[in-house]
């Protein structure tokens, strides 16, 4: 079997284990072929571990599991194609005659009967066979399996009460494919936290989750959607995991393929948005309750072609169907791939967190909301922070330090480097004293006063003293900026209170004395 991602290996399994959609349509929401979720699950059948157990491990355990070594296998020749023209014309008269792809396979193996192949590669080569006929589909929408999402292209005013400045509401529709039954919400904007959002509302006012969800390709839940394959937004795909549903985009330019939100959008622009052309409205709280109370009367119209309002066929075809809801709301997070730098932490939003030094240099997975960063090494969470939100700011768990960082931290303690300044000046001594308090953790210090105190060395005690006094005065704190200072000298472009005295043999002193400072 040739290896491939874990995490793509998990989600066959889900949709089609956990989640019950059959094979074929748990490949089309992940473009994955056949042939190869057929052998992913053959292979999960193998282990003798139920599927809620396997998805509980982490990567690393899965794949020791899932990839033991593996024999050659024989490669098979010599089959007969069939004739899918054939095939094709004969299933479009099943309406008349019954016939299935199933029964047309027998018929297939009976002629051929040592050299076909077999069923699953019998029908992805009819797939694709039939896709390049692009045939006119009819959707037929099973009754709780779908839901359709999309944005209104009209949009509601908001007016600012204080300003007048008036932004566009845009207009979240879900509609579910068997009953038509419909939501809507107004949002500032379609970023991806107001889009994730509105999907959780839509599934509350459902009262449960379909098994499919069906967005259009915005970048807040599609990343990629071409022939080269599929890529999910991962804040969209953890959503979709949370509600245990599957994700099929809209193929690009197939409108046919997202008629059902089409239709819904075009409806609730009639019969809801319209009815509030003349309205003002100062937020979107004010809208969305106008909104609710136009929606039931929308879910309770007479649809003229079924007789039945779109809420009494809700109820008697999508909602039995729909699975319950989890227990859990969900949490609005981020997903980040970093890789974990050299003083074994990871750079988010301009803040830095700790790992176990054992994962120096890999790439990592982070979660991150507006409360917590978890951070994982192939599933497994390797390390969990509070949210940090100011830039600069740094998280270290002392945990996370290695043995020989253990060891430098006895000998690089505090006092060595309080000491150290000391040596140079009480203007050294309250910059160092200043640049500790600074810092959560001491030892996220200790890479700059090296590079500071080391100046000392180049341009002498008195220049680095007269220096930082400057840094002192103009609250300046980084590297760069001392190395600027004493390179041009800028301390003596102004008359400052030194605390010392300086003297020309002072400035000339560059016997570079050495002390137990540089042992």
């Amino acid at each position: 079997m040739r290896k491939v991602s874990m995490k793509k290996i998990n989600e066959v399994l889900r949709l089609h284990l956990k989640l019950g959609l059959s094979l074929r349509k748990s490949c089309k929401a992940l473009h994955v072929s056949i042939g190869s979720a057929s052998n992913y699950i053959n292979r999960f059948k193998e282990l003798s571990i139920d599927i809620d157990s396997f998805l509980g491990l982490n990567e690393i355990e899965q794949e020791r599991l899932f990839y033991p070594e593996m024999g050659i296998i024989k490669s098979q020749t010599s089959k007969v194609m069939p004739d899918y023209l054939y095939i094709h014309h004969e299933l479009k008269r099943k309406k008349q005659t019954k016939v299935t792809l199933a029964l047309l396979y027998e018929e297939y193996k009976e002629v051929n009967p040592t050299n076909h192949y077999g069923p699953t590669q019998f029908r992805e080569y009819y797939a694709r066979f039939a896709n390049t006929l692009n045939p006119s589909m009819k959707m037929v929408h099973t009754a709780g399996e779908k839901v359709f999402v999309d944005y209104s292209g009209l949009t509601i005013p908001i007016t600012d009460q204080k300003t007048g400045e008036i932004v566009k509401a845009q207009i979240f529709v879900a509609v579910l494919g068997a009953s038509g039954y419909t939501y809507v919400h107004a949002t500032y904007s379609q970023k991806q936290r107001d889009f994730i959002l509105s999907h959780t509302l839509a599934y509350d006012f459902f009262g449960g989750a379909p098994l499919i969800v069906v967005p259009d390709n915005l970048k807040s839940a599609v990343i990629k959607n071409n022939k080269d394959g599929i890529i999910i937004n991962e804040s969209y795909a953890a959503l979709a995991r949370h509600y245990n549903m599957a994700v099929e985009p809209a193929r690009p330019y197939k409108p046919k393929d997202k008629a059902k939100a089409e239709l819904g959008v075009k409806g609730i622009q009639r019969w809801i948005l319209a009815r509030l052309r003349h309205q003002t409205f100062f937020s979107v709280d004010q809208l969305n309750d106008a909104i609710s109370l136009l929606l039931d009367l929308y879910n309770n119209k007479i649809v003229k072609r079924f007789q039945k309002s779109r809420t009494q066929m809700f109820d008697e075809l999508d909602r039995p169907f729909l699975q319950p809801l989890p227990k859990e709301k969900y949490v609005y997070r981020e997903f980040k791939e970093v890789t974990v730098t050299n003083s074994y932490h990871i750079i988010l939003e301009g803040c830095e967190y700790s790992v176990p030094f054992k994962y120096l240099h890999q790439r990592v997975f982070v979660a991150y909301s507006s409360q917590t960063v978890a951070i994982y090494y192939k599933g497994l969470q390797i390390a969990l922070h509070p949210k940090l939100h100011f830039a600069g700011a740094i998280s270290t768990l002392d945990e996370h330090m290695p043995k020989n960082h253990e060891y430098a931290k006895e000998r690089n303690n505090p006092g060595r480097y309080l000491n150290w300044a000391k040596d140079i000046g009480v203007c050294t001594l309250e910059w160092v004293k200043n640049e500790f308090e600074r810092v959560a953790h001491a030892p996220t210090a200790y890479q700059k006063l090296n590079a500071v105190l080391s100046k000392a060395k180049l341009y002498g005690k008195a220049e680095l003293e007269l220096a930082l006094e400057y840094a002192l005065a103009n609250n300046i704190s980084s590297t760069a900026s001392i190395e600027s200072i004493l390179a041009k000298k800028l301390y003596k472009q102004k008359p400052i209170n030194n605390t010392i005295a300086v003297s020309v043999e002072l400035f000339n002193n560059h016997d570079n004395l050495r002390g137990n400072i540089y042992n």
